[in-house]
């Protein structure tokens, strides 16, 4: 949407850059001995738990080569669970089963794999081949999502989840990302998922896109876009506000699913949180930060900074 776009009016209309975002967010809000906490899923969980923020269960984490083995009990009478790579990124490395059927696992996709196929997985995580830099990793086996079936027409295959950019402590801009075809039932937006952003105040569809151009309706399943409005927002909201206290980074994206049985859960966090939430919602960040930067006394928790977002961030 912007591309065309000259850098003056990319300023007038608010836009972050990336140079922005490294040098006057990231690098002055965010302390790099905090980073671990965000960039090992491990870690992340372990806060979670201790600030009590909802989060899938953890059922086991593989450490060693030598705990693989260890598989076949830890997941037996398990249908439905998610492996993933405590440090991959994009996506990477996650695999979800969804059922089994015999002796077989079976995939989001329908695909049936056997415990042995999973066990390489699991030593591939171990590898480092799906984590940052390729460093050696380990393997997280969690509950599987139940998504809230509110999605189920607007989202193709995969499980939607919500990314709010959360600055000081305060929720500032919101986008949910729906899997499509193109995107191979994946939420990531750069491989082709929409992006829809938000209204802050009130959790309803503002704007559309895939692939920097507007949508109406979802490419796959064709439901109208603009009818979204994500239930219990408010609650969204807190649970994004609660990373802050919880991790200490003052610029950080918050990824959150819609669990039909759990309600918002908290998926991972990201201190590096990209821009192109600014394409989903049709504007950008920077005034929504100026305005929280030029607070003379911020709020001291959760709740009272949910409350001034939804008041006043336009």
């Amino acid at each position: 949407m912007f591309k065309w776009i000259s850098p003056r009016r990319l300023n007038e209309i608010g836009i972050l850059g990336m140079n922005g975002r490294n040098i006057d967010y990231i690098g002055r809000y965010n302390d790099r001995s905090l980073y671990p906490l965000v960039d090992n899923k491990f870690k992340t969980k372990q806060m979670a738990q201790k600030y009590k923020v909802i989060a899938p269960k953890l059922h086991g984490v593989i450490e060693h080569q030598y705990e693989v083995k260890t598989l076949v009990n830890l997941l037996a009478n398990k249908e439905g669970f998610a492996i993933k790579p405590a440090r991959g990124s994009g996506g990477k490395g996650i695999l979800v089963i969804t059922g089994r059927k015999g002796d077989c696992f079976v995939r989001a996709s329908g695909k049936e794999m056997t415990l042995e196929s999973i066990e390489r997985h699991v030593t591939n995580v171990l590898a480092g081949l799906y984590s940052l830099a390729g460093a050696p990793d380990v393997a997280l086996i969690e509950d599987l999502i139940q998504a809230d079936p509110l999605f189920d027409k607007y989202s193709y295959q995969g499980v939607p989840d919500i990314r709010i950019i959360v600055f000081k402590g305060y929720p500032v801009m919101a986008m949910l990302r729906l899997s499509t075809r193109v995107s191979d039932g994946k939420a990531n937006f750069h491989q082709g998922a929409v992006g829809v952003g938000l209204d802050m105040a009130t959790g309803k569809a503002a704007y559309a896109v895939q692939f920097e151009k507007r949508l109406e309706h979802h490419p796959d399943t064709g439901q109208v876009l603009n009818d979204i409005e994500i239930p219990n927002w408010s609650d969204l909201l807190l649970l994004a506000a609660k990373c802050y206290d919880m991790i200490g980074l003052g610029y950080l994206g918050a990824d959150i699913v819609l669990d039909k049985d759990k309600g918002p859960m908290l998926l991972e966090l990201n201190a590096r949180p990209g821009l192109s939430i600014q394409l989903a919602n049709g504007k950008g960040l920077l005034p929504r930060l100026r305005q929280v930067e030029a607070l003379e006394e911020t709020h001291m928790n959760a709740e009272d900074r949910v409350a001034y977002v939804l008041k006043s961030l336009k």
